[in-house]
């Protein structure tokens, strides 16, 4: 019987004839805290009478949430954090170096890899074909220690996207396409594997950006095929030696398959307060908002930053709208400084915050004021998820958010292209 990329990967890291439905204690081969959940998983580490890492270099500590802290009580995580490290020679990631997630692809995710975060959008490995998956504080402490877990083998959908996107069209239209049709809850515990003609053509960068959100339909992961596009990534980054083909067999039985047909769609977004409660951008004509956000883990990098400048290059913000972009790691915001993007959005009127989530969870650097909405590029939009349950989100592609910060309203970015 064929396998797909899920029952592959958990196949080959459990040693067991792994199947959708099985239960299967597997190895992990990277597990990874950040500053908001982070706290949690060391004291519960401590708690359980560990005292040693499994292995330290596979065992990493992000300091992106809250970056840099702006409260003492979060200054004191960090501290706890930064702590930890020392003490057990785990990797630490410091304050304006980026998003865990970002970073983790950056540098550490490999293809048919299992990897482990302390944070729902871990699954943003699966792009790279790794089976990154978010977990609770307590399983990450565990898996910590021992340096393995236990997973339910879950059972996979076939999206297959064939056809083109169009210009103004992006990877982020596509699974907010994806997730409204599916619901917020239409996947929950599935593996999303994407495939089809759109899917090859696509950038690491398009890849990451889809498998972030799956989990907004309630996916355990989303897995792309490590292919040749993934060898070159990986060549790019300076770990070729990690690249390892993956694809699905043939015959391998999903629970069910979507067909996308890329070329249909158009620019969309999420209305507050739910990821599917999709409408596209045209249909929002007229709709005010006073912030736009462009960054975080599902669309702070160069690509997308790229997009965003280009829209807004001899261009100036809205006078009633602020425009804050977020880079999602040091590496992104120099290379975007030597690209001239940073000048350009800095000329369009923009805010540059230092590389990290920034607004995105409300912490700081962005919270919105009662009744403000803000077009994000996150991949969230629930109540209050950014500071402020008086306000509303809408997400959507850098595009989509460029052409709003001009105009101060949901705007199609096609109407500027």
């Amino acid at each position: 019987m064929g396998k797909t990329l899920a029952e592959k990967i958990l196949s080959q890291k459990s040693g067991v004839d792994a199947h959708a439905g099985d239960i299967i204690i597997t190895r992990v081969d990277l597990a990874f805290l950040q500053d908001g959940t982070g706290p949690l998983a060391v004291r519960q580490f401590e708690a359980s009478g560990y005292e040693q890492l499994i292995d330290p270099k596979r065992i990493a500590i992000f300091l992106d949430h809250a970056s840099p802290s702006p409260a003492p009580e979060l200054s004191n995580d960090h501290t706890l954090l930064r702590s930890f490290t020392k003490r057990t020679g785990s990797l630490l990631s410091e304050v304006g170096e980026g998003v865990c997630h970002q970073l983790v692809v950056e540098s550490l995710a490999n293809p048919a890899e299992v990897i482990l975060g302390a944070d729902s959008h871990t699954t943003t490995a699966g792009g790279l074909g790794a089976f990154a998956t978010g977990m609770g504080s307590t399983d990450i402490a565990i898996a910590m220690a021992l340096g393995k877990t236990w997973l339910r083998v879950p059972e996979s959908f076939k999206v297959v996207v064939e056809g083109r996107l169009k210009k103004g069209v992006y990877a982020k239209d596509l699974i907010l396409h994806l997730i409204g049709l599916l619901g917020a809850d239409g996947a929950t515990y599935k593996s999303l594997e994407f495939c089809g003609e759109t899917i090859d053509h696509m950038s690491m960068s398009e890849r990451f950006t889809i498998a972030n959100m799956v989990v907004e339909a309630g996916a355990k992961v989303g897995l792309f095929p490590s292919n040749e596009r993934t060898k070159e990534y990986l060549i790019a980054q300076g770990r070729g030696e990690k690249y390892r083909p993956l694809l699905p067999d043939d015959d391998a039985i999903y629970e069910q398959t979507i067909k996308i047909d890329a070329a249909a769609l158009e620019p969309t977004v999420a209305m507050p307060h739910s990821v599917d409660n999709t409408a596209l951008a045209k249909e929002l004509k007229g709709r005010k908002v006073q912030q736009v956000f462009i960054g975080t883990c599902t669309n702070g990098r160069l690509e997308d930053l790229a997009i965003a400048a280009s829209l807004l290059k001899s261009r100036s913000r809205h006078p009633d709208t602020r425009l804050i972009i977020a880079p999602a790691s040091r590496k992104v915001l120099q290379a975007c400084i030597e690209a001239g993007y940073i000048q350009t959005l800095l000329k369009a009127g923009a805010l540059i915050t230092p590389p990290g989530c920034a607004a995105c969870v409300g912490v700081h650097q962005g919270v919105l004021g009662d009744k403000e909405s803000c077009l994000s590029t996150a991949n969230r939009n629930f109540q209050g998820r950014m500071g402020n349950p008086n306000s509303f989100i809408y997400l959507g592609s850098p595009a989509t958010a460029a052409a709003t910060a001009i105009t101060g309203e949901i705007t199609d970015p096609r109407e500027f292209l």
